[in-house]
């Protein structure tokens, strides 16, 4: 049976937690982000299980568009200077409360994901503390 980490999210700019206690998503809290396409806004909530693609929007997106998402709380956008190694989309960057960050795709239909650690050996050890790997 394959592991199941459900990893916490803050903001990488305000440091506020992006968890959603009130939208659940397999029973577990998503990350609450703001998103602006270029004819709407409208909110997404993530799947807070690593691996896992599943999402909720109160808008409709067209596939293969890019979405850019901004932190609820300090509205600041979450994109990052690198693009996605799969489609050339601007990547999204979120600082996990364990250490490191995970990177997701900005483009609908796109599920290229990863996680970083800056500082290997502090930030890896915290992740490690917390999931228990």
């Amino acid at each position: 049976m394959e592991k199941e980490v459900s990893i916490s999210i803050k903001c990488p700019i305000c440091g506020n937690s992006l968890m959603e206690e009130g939208v659940m998503i397999h029973d577990r809290p998503s990350v609450k982000v703001n998103i602006e396409t270029e004819h709407d806004r409208g909110v997404l909530w993530l799947s807070c299980v690593y691996g896992d693609c599943n999402k909720k929007l109160d808008i409709n997106i067209d596939d293969g568009e890019i979405v850019d998402m901004f932190c609820p709380h300090c509205n600041k956008e979450l994109s990052i200077e690198e693009n996605c190694s799969e489609c050339g989309a601007p990547l999204v960057s979120f600082v996990i409360k364990a250490g490191g960050a995970v990177r997701i795709c900005s483009r609908k239909g796109c599920d290229n994901h990863h996680i970083i650690f800056k500082e290997i050996a502090t930030e890896l050890s915290k992740f490690y503390f917390e999931y228990g790997f």
